[in-house]
């Protein structure tokens, strides 16, 4: 646990248990319990499905029978914040009421961590607080429209083109109420790439500017392999190119 905590920046956390009950040495911070919900809700975001449930039957079954007995979400969010997806309560004596509130309001996810909380009513009370302040500074850019890439010419290739796609989609996130209008994008390819080709490689990227400052980039792969032509080759293309040409002199 502690290896992973460090692998995602949970530079201030220690764990001595797996349970989370108060013990010496086990600590963690706001920021280190974001940053796990972080990690919990992109690896796996059918966690919302289950941490929104409100109420569930749950039929527990030991050697003496079974028993049926209800459960209600402890995350009161999900019913008093339109925009709650989870995540977490928690209590103890040592760490007060804390809770790790996720919220999606028009495509943008929060994350806010509250602890220490006197009682259950101050949690959820800061965490919609924190919420709101996000989606009122925050705002999304996603790039919906980005532009037909072109074939590049291979210099020296069994093919004398290459196929090109995007790596992946872009997104920018601004707190400071900027006009996503201004935003502009330049692509910077070079002439020609040398054979051989790697299909997955950069050939070149699609880059974002707001105000002539560059918010980001994403990178434009080959989207084929391209191997370095050879004698044969050259010799298979000038002897098609002959045969064509017999043809239309016939």
């Amino acid at each position: 646990m502690n290896q992973r905590a460090k692998g995602l920046g949970m530079d201030n956390t220690t764990f001595v248990n797996c349970c989370g009950l108060d013990v010496d040495g086990h600590m963690t911070t706001a920021k280190d319990v974001a940053l796990m919900s972080r990690e919990l809700i992109r690896k796996y975001p059918q966690i919302h499905d289950y941490c929104t449930i409100w109420m569930e039957n749950i039929t527990h079954v030991t050697k003496r029978g079974s028993s049926e007995f209800g459960l209600t979400n402890t995350n009161k969010l999900i019913k008093q914040y339109a925009y709650a997806t989870g995540l977490k309560t928690g209590s103890t004596d040592q760490a007060k009421y804390c809770v790790s509130a996720t919220a999606k309001k028009d495509g943008l996810e929060l994350i806010a961590v509250v602890m220490g909380a006197p009682d259950h009513k101050i949690r959820f009370a800061d965490a919609t607080t924190l919420l709101n302040y996000g989606f009122s500074k925050c705002q999304v850019y996603t790039d919906k429209e980005k532009e037909r890439l072109p074939k590049l010419s291979v210099q020296g290739g069994v093919k004398e083109q290459v196929s090109l796609a995007y790596e992946s989609d872009f997104s920018y996130l601004d707190v400071t109420g900027a006009d996503f209008s201004q935003i502009t994008k330049e692509l910077e390819l070079p002439e020609s790439a040398d054979a051989p080709v790697a299909k997955g490689d950069a050939a070149g990227k699609l880059v974002y500017k707001l105000g002539g400052k560059e918010i980001g980039s994403i990178n434009v792969l080959y989207e084929e392999d391209v191997k370095k032509a050879l004698f044969k080759d050259y010799f298979l293309k000038a002897l098609g190119e002959f045969c064509m040409t017999e043809e239309k002199a016939n």
